[in-house]
């Protein structure tokens, strides 16, 4: 059997039609012709004719005429398969038979018919039977067992916005099954769910399994709602990409054509020497959705699917397509929709007043700690010291920002006090690795600072001239205040590297993690004048061509030390 379908505008294609219907037998389909025909889009595009089993593609402009496709159906009890699928709007659309006539003048001869019989048999035609009537956006379809032999009229109309459709239909359903079946039970289960994954879950078609057709699977993920069509997911996802069928010969493109094409006309473009734009224009313009708020992944033929990279606490639908991949033609199965959990919340470390607290941060990570002093109070004093790489250090009172700044070594914040304010304090790590902190909040004035003073430049320096077999002299900065400074060695293998030196280069880590037996000495050092507090220190005991790392501590009234950047440095072999 063979269907025929014409777009708006019939009375001369149904002429044709007509005329051919009456007058002679109708030749049974030659499959390898029609075969070339489909694959071939310029016999097709806006065409009035398309082949018996063959899905159409068309769009439709707001509350404009309604579209009419038509096809004939030569015998009774043929059966019958129409499926109309709307994508990106709901569309109203209705199914009218019509009878043919049984005879028609001029026997077959190819003589014309009168003007006035034409006019009678047309008038004939508009006057059918409804068979069936939609309106919706779901996928719809109307099936006949058996169905007469005469003209079919399919109209379409969409009320809401301009929109594209699909088209199918077949007078051999049960063998062409052009859309993948539907296992038993279509939901799309959710099986596992976290901060930004989620497993899907669903059961596969037989389409795939028993019939042997090449069938893949497609899941769209989105923020709004689920889908009832592949192609209403595609078309949100690229509006450009959108069908539009081509305009008639004369007819001239309108500002709506060239938006819909991708290109965003400006004022003086199209208003130039024009009234006032139309509706229909100005609701052209519409925001295209963002390609970040919807997602289409195709995956083959497995069917569980984990999706990351989602946003935390945030509802998201997932949709299933089953795709013949010979045809492209699909089915959707039940969507789905879930809440990915919630960031872990940050534990809040609770600061006691004048007590050191020892923080660790993982890599790019966050620590929250809360100060509330309980008296009264004019000031506080914020001691930070970080251990390793520098740590940003935000300090908030009673919500409002007081600081935010990068801290490395020891620092000393004063913050203008406030009757029963709490402090809320977030470090925020490096994105080396991994930093370890000790924090000091107090409301009470000390002259003595739990953390010792230190100069801007930490390092060790080594003098090469005064290196021997058994020795060698060192140098370091110190500071105004009178502070215990003590040294360290270590003898290290030949190839210790400076990754090994950053590993171990812990400031907090102080002298009472080191044994005894690499303690060098221990001294007191002060300057008032900076530019003279320099000391100097030649270590001894030491044996030819080895290397050894020194380090050198400097102690705080309380017993806290930070540790200078450690230095390599190597006995001379031959003396």
């Amino acid at each position: 059997m063979r269907l025929f379908f014409g777009p708006q505008g019939w009375p001369l294609a149904m002429a044709l039609v007509l005329g051919v219907v009456v007058s002679q037998k109708l030749p049974t389909r030659d499959e390898g012709l029609f075969q070339m025909q489909i694959r071939d889009k310029t016999l097709f595009h806006d065409s009035s004719v398309i082949p018996d089993g063959a899905e159409i593609s068309g769009y439709l402009f707001r509350d404009t005429p309604k579209s009419r496709y038509y096809f004939v159906v030569e015998e009774d009890n043929t059966p019958l398969s129409v499926t109309v699928t709307p994508c990106d709007a709901p569309l109203e659309w209705t199914l009218t038979l019509q009878e043919l006539p049984e005879e028609a003048s001029g026997d077959g001869s190819g003589e014309p018919e009168p003007l006035e019989q034409q006019k009678q048999q047309q008038v004939t035609v508009d006057e059918g039977t409804e068979l069936f009537s939609y309106k919706g956006n779901d996928v719809e379809s109307y099936v006949a067992a058996s169905s007469p032999s005469g003209l079919y009229q399919l109209e379409l109309l969409s009320t809401e916005k301009d929109s594209n459709f699909k088209v199918y239909a077949t007078t051999t359903p049960e063998s062409d099954q052009p859309y993948p079946e539907l296992p038993y039970d279509p939901r799309v289960d959710v099986t596992s769910l976290g901060r930004t994954t989620v497993t899907l879950a669903w059961k596969p078609t037989p389409t795939g399994i028993l019939m042997g057709q090449p069938v893949q699977y497609c899941v769209v993920i989105n923020k709004e709602h689920n889908f009832k069509s592949l192609c209403a997911a595609e078309a949100k996802i690229s509006v450009d990409d959108v069908f539009m069928a081509a305009p008639k010969p004369g007819r001239d493109f309108s500002p709506f054509d060239f938006a819909h094409f991708g290109f965003v006309p400006s004022d003086n473009d199209f208003n130039k020497g024009r009234g006032p734009t139309s509706n229909k224009i100005s609701r052209s313009f519409a925001v295209k959705p963002k390609a970040s708020d919807i997602q289409k992944l195709c995956i083959g033929n497995k069917n569980i699917f984990t999706v990351s990279d989602l946003k935390p606490d945030t509802q998201h639908y997932f949709d299933v397509f089953a795709v013949n991949t010979a045809t492209n033609t699909s089915t959707a199965y039940v969507g789905t929709f879930a809440r990915t959990k919630e960031e872990a919340r940050q534990k809040t470390l609770e600061l006691k007043d004048g007590k050191v607290s020892d923080v660790f941060i993982k890599r790019k990570g966050s620590k929250f700690m809360r100060f509330a002093p309980v008296s009264s109070h004019q000031r506080v004093t914020l001691f930070v010291h970080a251990c390793l790489d520098s740590v940003q250090v935000q300090v908030r009172r009673d919500g409002k920002l007081l600081l935010s700044q990068n801290v490395e070594g020891v620092r000393q914040f004063l913050l203008r006090g406030k009757p029963k304010a709490k402090y809320l304090i977030r470090m925020r790590g490096s994105r080396k690795g991994a930093s370890t902190l000790k924090v000091l909040a107090t409301t009470k004035p000390s002259n003595k600072q739990p953390f010792p003073s230190l100069p801007e430049d930490t390092r060790i320096k080594a003098f090469d001239k005064l290196r021997t077999c058994s020795s060698a002299t060192v140098a370091w900065l110190g500071t105004q205040d009178r502070n215990k400074y003590c040294v360290y060695k270590k003898e290290v293998a030949e190839n210790y590297g400076e990754e090994q030196r950053r590993r171990e280069q812990n400031q907090c880590a102080g002298p009472e993690t080191r044994r005894k037996s690499e303690k060098v000495l221990c001294k007191y050092f002060h300057s008032p004048n900076l530019q003279k507090a320099v000391t100097t220190e030649t270590i001894t005991g030491l044996e030819p061509g080895k290397t050894y790392l020194l380090d050198v501590y400097v102690v705080g009234h309380s017993g806290h030390s930070v540790k200078y950047q450690s230095k390599l440095v190597k006995t001379r072999k031959y003396c």
